[in-house]
């Protein structure tokens, strides 16, 4: 006599795996206006930025992107009449609050001008200033070892190894900006931003900017203005678009290039205006 076949279990169905949490906002911006004097600049502003990402700001000059990008680091404060109301979170923290060391946040927030600016000192001497006033190395040797790295960085070290006590003001356009840059990496910020990094350079220092801001987004969280569209299809993760002072629509750079939410995001990429 056969054994009963033994009853077979129901099939389980295979647990659906949760999506995985989104890191918390490097950058939170709430309810922001910006004023100078009573004028006012930018407009409830509610924007937030992911850590190790690239976001480009766009937008027609006038618009508010340069004045947003220098509130996160409050290089608006030395603006007479400029004046602030929401709030600025960096890792969850309000830097416009009373308490805050403006001078630990701008180290923190490092920044890029549009036109280079190094120090009329050696290239040695432009990258060991902030170690230097921040007394950030304890010896000579560490010092050395930084100004290398943030050179390296920077992708320089190699064109500049052989003449570091040589003026800065000798180096190309492009050997500048990136001078500048590895100024602001030598502090160790942990968010980098650009106003315009390469609108002053040739096409070929355009494009090393460019592979650099992709390179250092795997250590930094960057914001870069632009006004070069195909720029910031480029090197950004994420596109936010001003308009007038607001923010109209902040999204994914290929979704916002390819299908923008708002009718006037399409008609500014699309170039019908600005």
């Amino acid at each position: 006599m056969l054994p009963a076949p033994r009853a077979m279990a129901p099939p389980t169905e295979a647990a659906t795996p949760s999506p995985t949490p989104a890191p918390p906002a490097k950058i939170e911006v709430s309810g922001m206006n910006f004023y100078y004097g009573n004028h006012r600049v930018l407009e409830r502003i509610n924007v937030s930025f992911q850590p190790n990402e690239v976001t480009a700001l766009i937008g027609p000059s006038g618009c508010g992107k340069s004045t947003f990008l220098r509130s996160l680091n409050r290089m608006n404060d030395i603006v007479p009449g400029a004046r602030v109301e929401g709030s600025v979170r960096i890792d969850g923290r309000d830097i416009y609050a009373p308490s805050v060391d403006v001078v630990d946040l701008r180290r923190r927030v490092g920044m890029v001008f549009q036109k280079s600016n190094p120090f009329p000192k050696s290239i040695f001497e432009n990258v060991a200033y902030g170690l230097r006033i921040n007394r950030m190395t304890r010896s000579r040797e560490e010092l050395r070892a930084r100004v290398e790295a943030s050179l390296k960085a920077a992708a320089l070290w190699e064109e500049v190894e052989d003449r570091l006590h040589s003026s800065a003001l000798a180096l190309s356009g492009g050997q500048q900006q990136r001078l500048c840059i590895a100024r602001a990496l030598a502090v160790e910020p942990e968010i980098v931003l650009m106003d315009e990094p390469a609108s002053a350079l040739d096409p070929i220092a355009t494009q090393r900017i460019e592979e650099l801001i992709y390179q250092l987004k795997s250590r930094y969280t960057i914001i870069i203005v632009t006004h070069n569209m195909q720029q910031a299809a480029r090197v950004s993760d994420v596109t936010a678009f001003f308009w007038l002072g607001k923010l109209v629509e902040c999204g994914r750079t290929n979704k916002l290039f390819t299908a923008p939410a708002e009718k006037l995001t399409e008609d500014y990429v699309t170039g019908r205006f600005g």
